[in-house]
Formats: C-alpha cells, structure tokens, sequence
C-alpha cells in the first residue's frame, strides 16, 4: 500500500514501498498555472539513490534542484543489510526494476543521480539488465542520463572505510576491520558479488551521457579509480562530463562548491534535453 502526503508548493509525496518514495512535482508559477505540460506518462523521472546515513534535509536540497526542472524524484535508500549480503540487494534491485515498468513510472524518461555507495545500488540493477535484456532493456533504453556524485569506487578497503564512516564514525576504525575480516570469511557471497558488479558497471548496459563530480581528497571515492572508469566509458563511445576538485567533502560537494556544482549540473542537464521547463538555478 502506498502513503500520499500532501507538502508544500505543489509537491506530493508518495510511499511506494520501504524505502522507496515518489515525489510528484506540481510547482506552480506566481499566476497559479502549472507551468509544465508535459503528459504524466512522459514528464522525467529522476531515480535519486543518496549516500547511506542521508537525512531527508539533505537529499531534499537535491530534489528541490529538480523540482525546479519539472522533474518528478524518485528516492531510494540503500540499506549497510543489502551491501553486506549482496544477494538482498539483487532482490531489491530486481524490485525496483518492475516498480519502473509499472504505472505511474512506466514509460517516463530517466535520470540516475547516485551519491557514493548509491552506484552500488545501481549496479544491482545493471545485473538485473545484463542478464535479461529482454526483460529490462526497455528500462535501460529510457535513461537519458546519469550523475555520480563521490561514486565509491576503487578497492574492497574502500568499501570497508566507506562502512566505518557512514555507520558508526565513532568506531571507524573497528568496523573497518571487522567488515575486512568479514568479507574474507563470507567471499563468495560477498568479494566474488562485488567483482562481478564492478566488471558490469564498467560494461553497462546503459550508455547514456553521465556527469561525475569527485575530488582528489576523498578517502572513499578513489579519484585514479573514478578516472580509470571514465577513461574506459569514453573510450566505449560514451558521452562523459566530469568536474574534480582538489579539495571537497565526500557527498558534499554542493555544500562546499555550490556555484560550480549547480552550474555544471545545469549544463549537462539542458544538454541531455528532457527537462520540460528551463530551469533556473
């Protein structure tokens, strides 16, 4: 069963499952009017999956940016269960890719925006498409184009360090440690998933132009890793834009570089030419 909840300034959101929610986007100029007519059924669908620990004030400074283009925002929040026990994830993912070929979600153009271990989320789906192009592909197809923010990408230590950070700082140390020595015991359920998400993130599916913001500084996205990665999809054909800086904050670069992020992202999005409005930032 889903929940409606009616905000502020036209907006809508509506829980469609644990952890998924959709917000319907119905802002509306000073006059009164809707000032998006585009069709329910083709109006764009941001697929946003935060980092893990996101509080809602944070992502929803995300969602505003979107709402502000006439997107509608679909947030989905990665759980430390499905990335320590890869096959929970492959089963959320699985369910989301049928949630996106259902109504209200069936048919409308996609953007993928992942904060840090939100790729990983991501690529759950990729497997899910790989394996059964025939199933999803129509998916694939739809997504218009893809934002990282701080993708975590690079070694299983980084993984480990990313889970310390995010779930309990205080202990950092320590939950390094034992999510190394529990990857080691639980390989095959685990490495073994990883590796293989990671070779089909590098050969996705999904060939849609994508947008990465990283920095040199962060301890859990590998800046040599993020460049390897998009060395290797320009080199497949994809359309790739990127911005680095030399110091940032993980998941925070917009906090930290505001004018630069947005007007990056402003461009890359007026360049994929799907939002219905021109968005002013």
């Amino acid at each position: 069963m889903s929940a409606r909840t009616a905000l502020s300034r036209g907006l809508t959101a509506q829980r469609l499952c644990k952890n998924v929610t959709l917000y319907l986007n119905e802002l509306t100029s000073p006059g009164g009017r809707i000032q998006s007519q585009t069709p329910d059924d083709q109006k764009p669908l941001t697929l946003m999956l935060p980092w893990l620990g996101s509080r809602p004030q944070a992502v929803a400074k995300y969602c505003e940016i979107y709402f502000r283009s006439g997107f509608d925002v679909l947030v989905v929040e990665s759980e430390v269960k499905d990335f320590l026990w890869p096959r929970w994830g492959l089963d959320r993912g699985k369910a989301l890719l049928e949630l996106l070929q259902i109504e209200p979600l069936k048919s409308r153009p996609l953007l993928i925006h992942a904060f840090s271990i939100g790729g990983y989320t991501f690529s759950q789906l990729l497997v899910h498409i790989s394996r059964d192009q025939q199933q999803y592909q129509a998916v694939a197809n739809r997504i218009k184009g893809q934002v990282y923010d701080s993708l975590v990408i690079g070694s299983l230590e980084h993984m480990a360090t990313g889970l310390g950070k995010t779930i309990f700082p205080r202990w950092e140390s320590l939950i390094k440690q034992a999510s190394m020595l529990y990857f080691s015991i639980f390989k095959r359920q685990t490495v073994d998933y990883f590796n293989s998400n990671i070779d089909i993130f590098y050969n996705t599916p999904v060939r849609a132009p994508a947008l990465f913001f990283f920095c040199e500084n962060d301890l859990l996205s590998d800046a040599p890793s993020v460049d390897k990665l998009m060395d290797f999809w320009q080199k497949r054909g994809m359309d790739i834009t990127a911005k680095k800086w030399k110091v940032s904050t993980h998941a925070g670069h917009l906090r930290r570089h505001p004018q630069e992020y947005l007007s990056t992202f402003e461009t890359f999005l007026h360049s994929l030419q799907i939002a219905p409005l021109k968005a002013k930032m």
